[in-house]
């Protein structure tokens, strides 16, 4: 089973801007019914207002967000080495195709027919094709605005001292980039959010409950953002653990998917390791 989404332009424009997550939230619980490998379809309205094909999520793992998560209940993570993002300027109109599939389109608007619930819908193999041929000749989008997580954790450590210009930037996307990147994270409060969680778990690793603090007298773990705050995650206590150094960097290196329902990360091998000290992070209802 595959999916076919409608992207809200505002929200891709947003999204677009301040990078790319390669993932969706959503409350459908269509999204529980795609599968590690199958896609998820995004389309939108470009500038001139025409519905062009925006991207195809190849899906890593589905999971569920904390009860009562603002942006829905269910997480698709993208794979981010296969999911790809089309230059929808520059891309024929993707309508006539979509009202063509078994989605029962037939609203006047086309978004019309992909509101609440409807915005994502189920499609079979052979309506995956058709999209998939539709998009071999879609131009990508070279530079998709993801940003490493290694930046905001520089910042909430270092401050403007971490602020660097990459060799391949160009001066307006550096500008754009580090105004995203210093003006989302309030360093102080992230710093107090982690320092929560060092007190209250007594410097352990929620995972593994390795405790530097007692072998070498130091703090050494870390506060990890579940979402990432370099694809939108926010910055709360509920969307941070405390995890040691290893786990961090595995976390990182892999992009491991968290499930709220289970309280467990999800890494790309297959394996699945639990949270096994937990004070506050709220579970999926």
């Amino acid at each position: 089973m595959h999916l076919l989404y409608y992207w809200r332009p505002d929200n891709y424009r947003r999204d677009r801007s301040f990078g790319f997550g390669y993932h969706l939230n959503q409350a459908s619980p269509a999204l529980a019914s795609v599968a590690p490998g199958e896609s998820v379809w995004a389309f939108t309205r470009n500038r001139i207002g025409q519905y062009a094909l925006a991207a195809e999520l190849v899906v890593r793992a589905v999971t569920r967000n904390p009860a009562n998560y603002r942006y829905g209940a269910y997480r698709v993570w993208g794979d981010l080495e296969r999911s790809r993002y089309f230059d929808i300027d520059r891309a024929p109109g993707v309508e006539t195709l979509i009202r063509g599939l078994g989605v029962a389109a037939r609203a006047r608007v086309l978004a019309q027919s992909f509101q609440g619930h409807a915005a994502v819908r189920r499609i079979g193999q052979a309506e995956h094709e058709l999209l998939s041929a539709f998009a071999a000749s879609l131009r990508e989008l070279e530079r998709v605005g993801i940003y490493p997580e290694d930046e905001f954790e520089a910042r909430l450590l270092l401050g403007e001292e971490a602020q660097a210009r990459r060799l391949d930037e160009d001066e307006q996307a550096f500008s754009v980039r580090t105004r995203y990147l210093y003006d989302t994270v309030d360093r102080s409060r992230a710093r107090r959010h982690v320092e929560w969680l060092q007190e209250l778990y007594g410097g352990q690793c929620q995972i593994c409950r390795l405790n530097p603090r007692d072998r070498y007298g130091h703090r050494l773990c870390h506060g990890h953002h579940i979402h990432w705050l370099s694809r939108g995650g926010e910055d709360e206590p509920w969307n941070l653990v405390l995890v040691c150094p290893t786990h961090h960097a595995a976390i990182h290196a892999d992009d491991a998917a968290f499930d709220f329902a289970s309280l467990t990360f999800i890494f790309g091998n297959g394996l699945v390791e639990p949270v096994v000290l937990n004070s506050h992070l709220r579970r999926a209802a």
